[in-house]
């Protein structure tokens, strides 16, 4: 008998996945989820610098923390999840009009 294995979800450090349609930020590692949400929040709609988006996501403001963030914040624009207004800016993929 076949013991089926468990699901896995995507865990800290897991690759991010190039997005496809119908694909749930869920699958995503949660740090790249973290980062999808405060874009998608009020805050992010017009763009986030990555020193603004490592405070809001509650981090100290160094170096090291936001040189990780812009490190992800790139690779989300790279692949698909989230977009590069202006260099060094990101939204979410869906800006509201206005």
């Amino acid at each position: 008998m076949a013991v089926a294995e468990p699901a896995r979800g995507a865990v800290t450090g897991s690759p991010v996945p190039h997005r496809a349609e119908g694909m749930a930020a869920s699958v995503l590692a949660p740090d790249c989820q973290r980062i999808v949400s405060v874009l998608e929040s009020e805050a992010g709609r017009d763009g986030m610098r990555c020193q603004q988006l490592a405070a809001a996501l509650g981090l100290e403001v160094v170096p090291a923390k936001v040189e990780g963030r812009r490190s992800t914040a790139k690779r989300l624009v790279e692949r698909g999840w989230a977009l590069q207004v202006r260099p060094g800016v990101s939204t979410p993929l869906a800006v509201p009009a206005g």
